[in-house]
C-alpha cells in the first residue's frame, strides 16, 4: 500500500492528483494517482513516441496504482482529457 500522502511523479517530481476511475472501467480501484503536469517529459514525449510508433495522435500520463505501488501509462487523446475526474485535495 502506498502512503496516503500525495505521491510525486517519477518523471517530473510534481505532486500527482487523485483521479476518479470511471464507473464503466474494468479497473477495480476507486481512484489512481495521475500526473496532470502538461510539462511532464513523460507526457510531452508521449505525443512524439506514439506518432512515430503507431501514427496515433495521443499521449499518456503517469499513473500510480495506490494498491500495488506500480506506475504505468494512462492514455490520453488531448491535453484536457480525463481532467474532469480529478478529485479535489479536500475530497
Amino acid at each position: 500500500m502506498v502512503d496516503q500522502n500525495q505521491p510525486r511523479c517519477p518523471h517530473c517530481d510534481r505532486k500527482m492528483n487523485k483521479w476518479r476511475v470511471p464507473l464503466a472501467s474494468t479497473w477495480v480501484n476507486d481512484f489512481f494517482y495521475v500526473c496532470f503536469n502538461d510539462d511532464c517529459p513523460y507526457y510531452v514525449q508521449g505525443w512524439r513516441r506514439l506518432w512515430e510508433k503507431q501514427a496515433t495522435r495521443a499521449s499518456y500520463r503517469c499513473r500510480l496504482d495506490p494498491d500495488t505501488g506500480k506506475f504505468s501509462p494512462l492514455p490520453v487523446w488531448s491535453a484536457d482529457a480525463l481532467k474532469e475526474d480529478i478529485i479535489p485535495d479536500d475530497g
